[in-house]
């Protein structure tokens, strides 16, 4: 292992200092103040004007005080993330009891289709998209007791990878960081029978181009690809950000994909067919994505 320099010491002890912090705040407290934050300061950088940019494309019916509001919300929810990351083995609370009280809530669905996947097994892809706490769903395959493997993009510095993959590692089952192999290690995992989960809402330069909340944009195949390959059931999973630090999560029944005239999954029409809903979960909830990033480039 190469020997870290004087700036990766630093960055080490900076991200310390910002796990640390919401740490100390709590689970409650800590997503309050890093929301506020967010709302504050979120406004002042380059990354705003590509927020409100996208909102504005994706809604044109709204006027421009809505699409304040959404990005506004956007960087609330963008801050809560921030400091929940080291609250969520607190946070998933949920247990068979199913207390309305808890962080976590399921309906009735929703417990039953996860109740489905412990009994059936494997393989299983599951799509998931920056909404809410997009955390979360990765956590629940694994907390059923189910075999799981979720693909993440690691972060760009090495000491906040670290961090994050610390705090991931014992929540999410099998940690498949995207890259060059990553398509090898999932196709292993869906053959030992994993639940396989992944985020497919960025931009992938090399991917087929799609119609998304009425734009043209590229989306990564790697899912349809996948899909194909093992035809295997296909679903989605969310969390919806609720009052009080709750989260309602939902986990769909399996997603009809388009086939070729050989029966095969199409790729790209399988890939429209699930940005297809994501769209809709975006609409329905639109304060909860990720709009800072370049989507449309």
């Amino acid at each position: 292992m190469a020997k870290r320099g004087p700036a990766d010491a630093a960055l080490s002890a900076l991200t310390r200092l910002g796990f640390a912090v919401p740490r100390a705040l709590g689970p409650d407290l800590g997503p309050r103040v890093g929301a506020a934050l967010a709302r504050r300061l979120g406004p002042l950088t380059s990354a705003h004007r590509i927020a409100m940019d996208n909102i504005a494309a994706a809604f044109p019916e709204k006027d421009a005080a809505w699409h304040r509001r959404i990005a506004d919300e956007a960087w609330d929810n963008l801050g809560r993330v921030a400091c929940e990351y080291v609250h969520i083995e607190t946070i998933w609370d949920l247990t068979e009891a199913r207390d309305p009280k808890a962080h976590i809530q399921v309906d009735d669905s929703t417990f039953a289709r996860f109740a489905e996947l412990r009994e059936s097994g494997g393989p299983v892809l599951v799509f998931a998209a920056h909404l809410a706490n997009w955390e979360l769903p990765a956590v629940a395959a694994a907390k059923h007791g189910l075999d799981a493997a979720v693909l993440y993009r690691t972060p760009n510095s090495r000491p906040v990878a670290e961090a994050i993959l610390a705090l991931r590692r014992d929540l999410m089952g099998e940690l498949i960081p995207a890259g060059l192999m990553a398509p090898t290690k999932l196709a292993k995992a869906l053959q030992r029978g994993a639940v396989v989960g992944m985020v497919v809402d960025q931009r992938f330069g090399r991917g087929p181009r799609i119609d998304f909340l009425g734009r043209p944009a590229q989306a990564n195949p790697l899912l349809a690809n996948l899909a194909r390959r093992f035809d295997c059931p296909v679903r989605g999973a969310r969390a919806i950000r609720l009052p009080n630090g709750r989260f309602q999560l939902e986990l769909t029944d399996p997603i009809p994909l388009p086939r070729d005239a050989e029966g095969l999954i199409d790729v790209a029409a399988a890939t429209q067919a699930v940005n297809d809903v994501i769209a809709g979960w975006i609409r329905e909830h639109p304060g909860q994505w990720l709009w800072m990033h370049r989507r449309w480039r």
